[in-house]
């Protein structure tokens, strides 16, 4: 069978793979549409295979926000190079499964991948564009909040690094969770207050400190003392209401938000591209 331009171009469209590859898949086919993106799909599950020990740790990190402030999506799709990360397309693929996400209100990346993007399986499509790009990519994470209160967004110019800061109630002044959204881009707290905090990391930070003055020749009780300071130093460094707020360092964030008015603080999600927990 002949296979023709335009058979060619409405193999591309519909899969989004190179024309080399789409003539190819056609020609082994004998022109069969749907045989042909199996195929590529094939392809692109063997190069997937191929590739699952690599790293991808670039990539791009996508938001949305409702009108109201009551429904925020953070989303990184990840890939090997920073060359594919740039590309218009990679991004607005990026950008499609955000909008999966914020639309289904989903909250598990397993259901996610088995959800259905333009008639394809988000999976089968992300096995498309490692077929087609050549690279690992894959979405490692996103978050879905759902708030009665008002959600805030802070993106990084670059799109590597996003915030989603949740607050009880609706803000009065816009600038005062923008303020509170960059304090976590900057000094990355791993909670909102000591309650937050895993038991564990305390422990473990008590006997590092503990240890670290008794082999300084401390006497056990004085290695104790010091260790408990050490660890509210660590409060001071890791948790958000305890933290010097970045803009004034004479108060905490805690004292700012008071002074401010603010409502409570509910939650919040630091998305640094590449860092996963």
């Amino acid at each position: 069978m002949s296979i023709t331009a335009s058979d060619v171009k409405e193999l591309r469209d519909r899969t989004g793979a190179g024309m080399m590859d789409c003539k190819k898949a056609l020609n082994e086919s004998n022109g069969d549409m749907d045989t042909a993106i199996e195929l590529l799909r094939k392809k692109g599950q063997k190069v997937s295979e191929q590739r699952a020990d690599r790293e991808a740790n670039q990539g791009i990190i996508v938001s949305r926000l409702s009108e109201d402030g009551k429904k925020a999506v953070a989303l990184e799709l990840n890939c090997e190079t920073d060359f594919v990360a740039k590309n218009d397309e990679f991004i607005r693929d990026a950008n499609a499964f955000a909008d999966l996400v914020y639309e289904k209100e989903l909250t598990d990346l397993d259901a996610f991948k088995k959800e259905k993007l333009n008639g394809t399986q988000v999976f089968d499509k992300l096995q498309d564009m490692v077929g087609k790009i050549g690279e690992k990519i894959d979405v490692s994470r996103f978050e879905l909040i759902k708030s009665k209160g008002e959600v805030v967004i802070y993106m990084h110019p670059g799109n590597q690094l996003a915030v989603l800061v949740e607050f009880g109630s609706a803000l009065k002044d816009k600038d005062i969770g923008k303020d509170v959204a960059m304090q976590i881009a900057a000094m990355q707290p791993i909670a909102i207050d000591r309650e937050g905090v895993d038991d564990s990391l305390i422990q473990k930070e008590l006997e590092i400190a503990k240890e670290q003055m008794m082999n300084e020749g401390k006497p056990e009780a004085i290695a104790e003392k010091a260790a408990q300071g050490k660890i509210r130093r660590f409060y001071e460094e890791r948790v958000l209401l305890e933290q010097k707020f970045v803009k004034d360092g004479s108060v905490t964030v805690g004292e700012y938000l008071k002074s401010q008015g603010a409502p409570e603080l509910l939650s919040f999600k630091r998305f640094q591209l590449g860092e996963h927990d």
